[in-house]
């Protein structure tokens, strides 16, 4: 299996993807990535756990009580310090054997890119706005394929179609349970770069960072236009954050106004939340949201209506974004 250097290759890709891509970087942009995802290997924490865990008079002190069970059984000093090497050298084998090999670079970026794409299977948005892209012919790919390496370069001409890469690290985990510890940044053309974390077993740990991934990537961004009839709406979000909270309507509609945008509609609330978190929208979920005049939009009271007074739901936790 043929693996590369990722310093050499990322420097080489972003500077030739800031040089040649017209992609400009916009939060209601589609990213397409590089496919390789290139993983480095960091500090074994299972290793330097045991070497550190302890001071060295505590484990000294192991040391002599492990010896004394040995010599209370009956071995003679020699045979039990040899015993304890012999124990001690066929751990370390084991761990060697275990973390030998560089498969586990492509086993991680295989269930990233399994658990990204189990994600959108499921929600099934109508624009997927992260995806890994291969800008080569499939003819090349397929001969990567069947000499078992992977893409470890670009031609310029296929930089257009790439809006940036992927890259992470990898380690073995403390508590030597068979953990790692495993993190994702992507680097895009314009500077942007962003990062995920997650912990568990080699097996599943890329399903939370594909998860992290999903969500940031996927859900509405703030500010952003989507067409609602005849008209462009723009979603302003809140001062500060993208969806506020306020104590009372009247505090969230004066929000609004100080952001030179207003509260949404009844209308505009109820077709935002159809087209919910993942397609461009805001899901009203069951909160409680303000609208203009001193009113609330109550999506579980719908019975005679959902707006309501804020005198029939009794509460100071009113959320609420801004339009234009």
């Amino acid at each position: 299996m043929t693996h590369f250097s990722l310093a050499p290759a990322a420097r080489q890709f972003l500077l030739a993807l800031a040089c040649c891509s017209s992609w400009a970087a916009s939060a209601a942009s589609p990213l397409a990535l590089w496919p390789t995802v290139p993983f480095i290997r960091g500090q074994d924490l299972c290793q330097f756990q045991d070497a550190y865990g302890k001071s060295r008079n505590e484990l000294s002190m192991d040391m002599a009580h492990r010896l004394k069970d040995l010599f209370d059984a009956g071995l003679a000093s020699a045979d039990a310090v040899g015993i304890l090497l012999v124990i001690d050298g066929l751990i370390d084998k084991n761990r060697r054997l275990a973390t030998s090999g560089l498969g586990m670079d492509v086993t991680l970026e295989a269930s990233l890119k399994a658990a990204i794409d189990g994600f959108y299977r499921k929600i099934n948005p109508k624009e997927k706005k992260l995806q890994f892209v291969n800008p080569a012919p499939l003819l090349d790919l397929l001969r990567d394929l069947r000499t078992e390496k992977r893409q470890g370069s670009l031609s310029l001409s296929q930089l257009s179609k790439i809006s940036g890469f992927a890259w992470g690290t990898y380690t073995y985990s403390p508590g030597c349970r068979g953990d790692i510890m495993a993190t994702i940044h992507v680097e895009l053309a314009n500077g942007s770069n962003f990062s995920f974390l997650a912990q568990g077993r080699p097996e599943s740990v890329m399903a939370s960072v594909g998860a992290q991934m999903f969500e940031f990537f996927q859900r509405t961004q703030f500010p952003s236009v989507v067409r609602m009839g005849a008209k462009s709406l723009t979603l302003v979000g809140a001062p500060g954050s993208p969806i506020g909270v306020a104590p009372s309507p009247v505090v969230a509609q004066s929000a609004c106004v100080m952001s030179q945008a207003r509260l949404p509609s009844f209308e505009e609330y109820e077709f935002l939340s159809a087209l919910g978190d993942w397609n461009g929208g805001v899901s009203l979920d069951h909160q409680l949201w303000a609208l203009a005049d001193n009113h609330i939009l109550a999506p579980d009271l719908r019975n005679p209506s959902p707006i309501r007074h804020p005198e029939d739901v009794n509460s100071t936790e009113i959320y609420y974004y801004c339009v234009k």
